[in-house]
């Protein structure tokens, strides 16, 4: 079976890296840009920190913050409409997946017309986007080096997957410096976010070695280093070894895709509005509960990777495992033991299951599931 490898052309990782990067943007020769960001990031004066070194490097900007918690439709067309006004050239994004799948969105529209719902599934558009540098504020959704781009549809309340080779960044960066002010919260979510990334590509069945290698060390860099991350959040080892993390594991669904748990989380996010990240968390160890009848070889090569002693073990125990040490780290980093302490409601199941059935997301999953059988995940979550 063939394999495409997708990724951006250069990606600059390290601390203090943003030097470097900067210096590499003022080489593209772009005159103007938007910088898509969110309300906090803007409040923060990140945002007016990037116009400034851009302008170092004679570049223009504006800057846009509208980028919300699971960015919507209304939400690239604002951003698309400002660009438009302001006659840029190109696209920054800053923050973490919201702002970034945002400046896709928006990118996207620039180049090939019409709505961004027009780009719903995988590879719909036509033309590249409009360059896009993505510059990444936190350790989790790594989309700003993948080709996903996923936006709410208010008037279906779903989440809409759009895989897409053409919203693949031109540039990413990541600069722990930049991620040092994530409360624990999120750092725990988009922590857990990248975890997912990793199992999910890992089991897939678009899994192949080089994702493989990727998905398994980002599991052993998570399990070592989420912990201390959230604890301290200055600790900036920790966050560089969670920023390569979550790279990593996006070098691996970015090429894997992913599996039902991002198919059923989609749908939380759309109909309740919840973080991503923790609703990925939550669904993770029972999908892979779900999962373990047919990958439990593969669950057992997660939970060794996790740090699990699995010497002597089954592949069924192994799963088990797997599925244990999953638990184990969500819980140390205090996420939420189930959907009904997020604000789920039992009897939105069908509709849930029903619309996660139709998520791209879930054509990888190595065990097919019917809409009974999502529905029992969903149950089995609460």
């Amino acid at each position: 079976m063939s394999s495409t490898f997708f990724i951006p052309a250069v990606n600059i990782m390290g601390i203090g890296c943003l030097d470097e990067a900067m210096d590499a943007i003022g080489k593209y020769g772009f005159k103007k840009a938007l910088i898509v960001t969110d309300a906090g990031l803007a409040k923060a004066g990140v945002a007016a920190m990037i116009a400034e070194r851009l302008a170092m490097k004679d570049i223009d900007s504006v800057i846009f913050d509208g980028a919300k918690p699971n960015p919507s439709i209304a939400n690239v067309e604002s951003g698309l409409g400002l660009l438009k006004e302001s006659r840029c050239d190109f696209v920054v994004s800053l923050g973490g997946g919201s702002p970034h799948d945002c400046a896709k969105g928006i990118a996207l529209c620039a180049t090939n017309g019409g709505q961004i719902r027009d780009y719903e599934g995988v590879d719909q558009s036509e033309k590249p986007q409009l360059p896009l540098i993505a510059i990444n504020t936190t350790a989790g959704t790594a989309s700003e080096m993948t080709r996903f781009c996923i936006i709410t549809d208010e008037t279906r309340h779903v989440k809409m997957a759009i895989v897409d080779r053409n919203v693949t960044p031109l540039l990413s960066v990541n600069d722990p410096a930049l991620m040092v002010a994530m409360p624990k919260s999120l750092t725990a979510a988009t922590g857990m976010d990248a975890l997912t990334h990793a199992i999910e590509a890992y089991v897939s069945t678009a899994a192949n070695p080089i994702t493989d290698a990727c998905a398994l060390k980002a599991m052993t860099l998570i399990s070592s280093n989420l912990r201390l991350a959230v604890r301290d959040g200055s600790d900036l080892a920790a966050r560089e070894n969670m920023a390569y993390a979550q790279f990593l594991a996006g070098m691996a669904f970015n090429n894997a895709s992913l599996g039902y748990v991002h198919a059923m989380a989609h749908q939380l996010g759309g109909f309740y509005d919840l973080p991503h990240g923790v609703c990925n968390a939550v669904l993770l160890p029972h999908v892979q509960s779900f999962n373990a009848l047919v990958c439990a070889e593969r669950l057992t090569d997660v939970a060794h990777a996790m740090g699990a002693d699995i010497r002597g073990f089954s592949p069924e125990e192994g799963a088990q495992a797997a599925i244990t040490a999953i638990r184990s780290l969500a819980r140390d980093v205090e996420i939420p033991a189930g959907l009904r302490e997020l604000g789920a409601r039992l009897n939105d199941i069908p509709t849930l299951a029903s619309n996660a059935l139709k998520d791209a997301c879930g054509v990888t999953n190595p065990r097919a599931a019917d809409q009974r059988q999502i529905e029992e995940i969903f149950r089995s979550a609460f």
